[in-house]
């Protein structure tokens, strides 16, 4: 009965030690692209400001300039997906 019982307890132990790696190599993976990510996220962030801004409607500037500027900015994004 102890020899089961001790077996139980070193594959609980090996079973939460498997666990405890798996989620510092999870931990690791995610800080990792979240480095990566970061200036890709940037630089969609500085395209999708600059959209905004060529997209707000000078003086003088038809309803079809700006419909064609949402288009455009709506292309970008979609391809960047």
């Amino acid at each position: 009965m102890s020899e089961k019982l001790l077996a139980g307890l070193q594959l609980m132990v090996f079973g939460m030690g498997m666990v405890y790696v798996f989620l510092i190599v999870m931990i690791f993976c995610m800080k990792l692209m979240s480095k990566i990510i970061a200036p890709i996220a940037a630089k969609q962030k500085a395209a999708e400001d600059a959209a905004k801004a060529a997209a707000a409607k000078p003086a003088g500037a038809s309803a079809n300039d700006a419909a064609l500027a949402a288009a455009a900015v709506a292309a970008v994004a979609a391809a960047r997906k």
